[in-house]
C-alpha cells in the first residue's frame, strides 16, 4: 500500500499530465489555425506524450494500491501571437513540469518509499529530454525571426516527428 502523503501527490502529477496533454492540444488547434501542419503534427506527439506519462503515472499509483483521483482541468491559452511565443510557453511549462516531478521524487524520498524514487526516475530522465526538444526547436526559431521561408522548411522538418509509445518505469 503507498502512503498517503505520495498517493495525494502521485494524483496531482497525474492531473498535472493531463493538463499539459489538454494545453499542448490547444497548441494544436492555434497550429491548425495557422496552417502549420508540421508544427501542429509536432504538439499532436508532444499531447500523445503526455497522455502516455499521465497514465504511466494512473498505472503505477493503482498497482501499489492507490486511488485514483481526477480534478478538473484548467482551461489552457487558446491564443498566440506567433509560433516562437508558443514554444516560449512550451518551454516555461516543460520547465514547470520538471519542478513538480522532482517535488513528487522529493516526497517519495521523504516517505522513504524506494520503489516510486526508483520509477520516477524514467520521468526525471524524460523530462530532461523534453526540455532538451523544445530549446532546440526555441533556438531555431530565434535564428529565423520573421522568415518565411525558413518557418515553411522548419514546419516540414517538425512534421516528421512521430509518436512512439514510452516503456515507462
Amino acid at each position: 500500500m503507498i502512503n498517503e502523503k505520495l498517493e495525494k501527490a502521485f494524483n496531482e502529477q497525474i492531473n498535472a499530465e493531463f493538463y499539459s496533454e489538454y494545453l499542448y492540444l490547444s497548441m494544436y488547434a492555434y497550429f491548425e489555425r495557422m496552417n502549420l501542419q508540421g508544427f501542429k503534427t509536432w504538439m499532436d506527439v508532444q499531447r500523445q506524450e503526455e497522455r502516455a506519462h499521465a497514465m504511466g503515472l494512473f498505472q503505477y499509483l493503482q498497482e501499489r494500491g492507490g486511488k485514483v483521483v481526477l480534478d478538473r482541468i484548467e482551461q489552457p491559452k487558446t491564443d498566440w501571437r506567433t509560433p516562437l511565443e508558443v514554444f516560449e510557453d512550451v518551454l516555461k511549462h516543460e520547465q514547470l513540469v520538471t519542478s513538480k516531478i522532482n517535488a513528487l521524487t522529493d516526497v517519495a524520498d521523504e516517505v522513504k518509499d524506494r520503489a516510486a524514487v526508483s520509477f520516477l526516475d524514467w520521468y526525471i530522465k524524460e523530462q530532461v529530454e523534453e526540455e532538451s526538444n523544445v530549446s532546440n526547436v526555441l533556438k531555431t526559431l530565434k535564428l529565423i525571426c520573421d522568415d518565411k521561408q525558413c518557418l515553411y522548411m522548419l514546419d516540414k522538418e517538425l512534421g516528421t516527428r512521430t509518436f512512439t509509445a514510452p516503456v515507462i518505469g
